[in-house]
């Protein structure tokens, strides 16, 4: 038996290693699926992680500026923004910006609208009015002494300014 065993050996050579490799590979096909389904089975696909990286949009806000800043307009910033930083973005405050009513510190959400307010005539400093184009200290003094204003025209209307300086700084200012 053995000689008929070495005989069918050594006329089957080839065909004995070609079978040998498929029932190996088989051997590793069977294992990698086997391992991988063990894996894959651990996991709960109810649950995941989602990491919000810095470009993503889902960290972004878009906000609406206007008012007294250099740029108005709808901008795009990161989730953890603040007024500041949207002031910044529109080119900073125009110099007519009621600073005193701006909380540059308070958080943006998604959506939302900023105005950032003129200079109120009606409760701005005289060195606030100063800053005004065609406003000085005297003219200054004739607004606060006009005071209270119920609307823009007013100014004119009480002759705290002419109508050249009006015309100047009619968009800049604001009562309320």
């Amino acid at each position: 038996m053995s000689e008929s065993l070495e005989n069918f050996w050594e006329n089957n050579k080839a065909k004995t290693a070609v079978v040998g490799m498929f029932l190996f590979g088989l051997f590793l096909l069977a294992f990698g699926v086997g391992t991988f389904a063990l894996k894959d089975s651990g996991e709960d696909d109810a649950i995941k992680i989602i990491s919000v990286e810095q470009g993503d949009p889902l960290n972004k806000i878009i906000v609406h500026v206007d008012g007294a800043v250099n740029k108005p307009g709808v901008y795009e910033l990161t989730i953890d923004s603040r007024v500041n930083d949207l002031v910044a973005a529109a080119g900073g405050l125009t110099e007519d910006a009621n600073t005193q009513a701006i909380n540059l510190a308070a958080k943006l959400s998604d959506g939302q609208k900023a105005h950032i307010a003129s200079i109120n005539v009606n409760t701005a400093s005289e060195a606030q009015l100063d800053t005004l184009p065609g406003v000085g200290p005297v003219t200054a003094g004739k607004i606060i002494a006009s005071r209270p204003y119920s609307s823009v025209e007013e100014l004119l209307s009480k002759k705290a300014v002419g109508r050249a300086t009006f015309d100047k700084i009619k968009d800049l200012v604001t009562v309320y």
